[in-house]
């Protein structure tokens, strides 16, 4: 349970950090959602850039004490800084991958 509410806490921090960045053109903002109840996290932009603009940027869920990521648009990579902020590779799932691929990954397959 203590690793649980410390996984909500840095999925969280990070995303929230996320969503500070502004955007450089157009009226886009970057918003978090956290369904703390269902374990779902994302980060979405919203907005108009000469046409709408609605996407999931990321998307992490927490399934079975593992940070399950569904949708990773960023450049660098969000497991990286999960694991930076203290989240072991062998709780990251990259679910983006298909199974197959996972195992070849550093991180967990399922």
């Amino acid at each position: 349970m203590d690793n649980l509410i410390e996984y909500r806490r840095i999925i969280e921090q990070v995303l929230t950090e996320y969503a500070r960045i502004p955007y450089a053109y157009g009226e886009i903002q970057t918003q978090t959602i956290f369904d703390r109840e269902g374990d779902h996290y994302l980060l979405v932009n919203v907005g108009w850039d000469k046409r709408r603009v609605h996407g999931c940027l990321i998307h992490i869920d927490i399934i079975n004490d593992k940070l399950w990521i569904q949708r990773d648009g960023t450049e660098q990579g969000i497991a990286r800084e999960l694991e930076a902020a203290g989240i072991p590779k062998d709780r990251i799932v990259l679910a983006f991958h298909s199974p197959e691929a996972r195992q070849h990954t550093e991180y967990a397959v399922a």
